[in-house]
């Protein structure tokens, strides 16, 4: 049984007349009258009697005209439905990011994103970056944004920027009069960061481990913004990827450049190879949106 049969069945049933139904159907007679044996044949006897002069449903026809109503609705407003998916006009996409990233570059983008496609709807799933590749992998969510590619083997990853570290200092600070801190200079003082298994504070670890530079941890905790807050308020001071510029000065702190050594990471979309319509829109939204980050 196939749509195009079940649709001529419907249209006959209705009309009770071949012509008419050829007419509605732009198809010839032995066409229509094709796809009505075809129909029949499949399900195994006679849904329609036709003379010369009427055309009448048989019992089987008639408790089969309401299901081939529901069925061809359903099958018209699942076309519909599929349409729209792959014409934007519908869809709902679910995204991962870790933190820094979904709170600092990803809302822009989205703004962007719902201004040209305002019917799509996203779910966002801020987690830390291991999370973001093992949800990716699992096809809990299409797209993620992450912290190299370090972990996401037989995933694609498009590169969006390099982004640097830097000093995050209290406004009391003598510090924040300068250009530009080593880090040197900023661990002469009290050190904040994330904890452990953070990207961040796996990646500056790594760089200042090569460096023979020992990283003291005064404080550290599972949120950005608590960091933050805590180098506002004096507690001491931090490094963090350049795209929490903003989040941290809109906390209190100040943030400088940092060099010697200046520890950088590439931070890129990972997905599967296959695509729906909606993320490959919303990755070009985020290739052509995101920048990487720069002082005020």
């Amino acid at each position: 049984m196939t749509v195009k049969q079940l649709r001529a069945f419907l249209v006959v049933a209705q009309t009770l007349s071949f012509t008419q139904a050829c007419e509605r159907l732009h198809l010839s007679q032995p066409a229509l009258s094709l796809a009505i044996k075809g129909l029949e044949a499949s399900l195994g006897g006679k849904l329609l009697i036709r003379s010369t002069r009427s055309v009448r449903l048989t019992p089987e026809g008639e408790s089969l005209l309401p299901l081939a109503k529901h069925l061809l609705a359903q099958w018209d407003n699942t076309e519909e439905r599929l349409r729209q998916r792959f014409t934007l006009q519908l869809g709902r996409l679910s995204v991962a990011a870790m933190p820094s990233f979904a709170c600092n570059l990803l809302p822009a983008a989205m703004v962007k994103f719902r201004h040209l496609y305002p019917k799509i709807n996203i779910t966002v799933h801020d987690v830390i970056n291991e999370e973001v590749t093992e949800m990716v992998r699992s096809r809990q969510v299409e797209m993620g944004i992450i912290f190299s590619s370090e972990g996401a083997d037989r995933l694609t990853f498009t590169p969006l920027f390099d982004d640097h570290f830097v000093a995050v200092l209290p406004p009391s600070s003598p510090l924040i009069s300068k250009c530009s801190l080593t880090w040197a200079e900023l661990l002469n003082n009290d050190f904040i960061t994330l904890q452990r298994p953070s990207m961040v504070r796996r990646l500056l670890e790594q760089a200042l481990n090569q460096q023979h530079i020992d990283l003291t941890v005064a404080f550290e905790s599972h949120q950005l913004s608590t960091v933050g807050r805590m180098v506002a308020d004096g507690l001491g001071v931090s490094a963090v990827p350049s795209m929490c510029i903003r989040q941290m000065h809109e906390l209190g702190a100040h943030c400088v450049p940092l060099t010697a050594p200046s520890i950088s990471c590439q931070v890129g979309i990972i997905t599967h190879q296959e695509l729906s319509v909606a993320a490959q829109a919303l990755q070009t939204v985020l290739i052509e949106t995101v920048q990487a980050p720069c002082f005020p």
